[in-house]
């Protein structure tokens, strides 16, 4: 079973095969979870989101199409859930408990030595780009996502993906110069 492809796992789960479901969790979990918590930036919430997506990809196997790989497939739904996650999260607002637990960001000396770290450096200028440039960033970088599979996954055209990784990168090197870091790009 390990050797058959996504596409014929989701055929077997809208069947209600439950071991398939298991194999293509376990295929995708990490992918999933990871852009999900790129996304909520909460462990928590990204956790939700994960098992929303796999919820829905056993209640909706059968409406898969195959127009998109399964992990594109994914992707756009762990999006779409995680970007109605957050707006619920906003409109509820804060409540005192939650924002007690918010952190202090000044800095302290240790904070200041983890900053000379270039990963956590490369981090926190990614965290500096607007939410549009993180994702089509996140997805093709991070996740190998074509273009053509950005594009589905955020529902915006081909050149439009193209457009906002060059001001992205653009955006992520003055970044990186100002926080004394070598892009490593020309």
């Amino acid at each position: 079973m390990h050797t058959e492809t996504d596409d014929d796992l989701v055929k077997r789960i809208a069947s209600g095969d439950r071991l398939a479901m298991k194999v293509l969790f376990s295929r995708h979990q990490v992918r999933v979870y990871r852009f999900a918590l790129r996304l909520v930036r909460d462990e928590t919430m990204a956790e939700d989101v994960i098992s929303d997506v796999f919820m829905d990809l056993w209640r909706q196997a059968d409406r898969f199409e195959a127009r998109a790989s399964v992990a594109t497939w994914l992707l756009a739904i762990t999006r779409n859930k995680a970007y109605s996650l957050l707006r619920k999260r906003r409109e509820a607002g804060l409540d005192d408990d939650f924002a007690e637990s918010i952190e202090d960001e000044a800095d302290d000396p240790e904070i200041v030595l983890q900053k000379q770290d270039k990963g956590l450096a490369i981090r926190a200028c990614l965290d500096k780009l607007s939410v549009e440039h993180r994702e089509v960033i996140d997805l093709v970088y991070y996740h190998e996502s074509s273009v053509e599979e950005a594009a589905r996954i955020v529902g915006i055209p081909e050149n439009t993906v193209k457009t906002r990784l060059f001001h992205a990168r653009k955006k992520l090197g003055e970044l990186l110069k100002t926080a004394g870091i070598d892009r490593g790009w020309p």
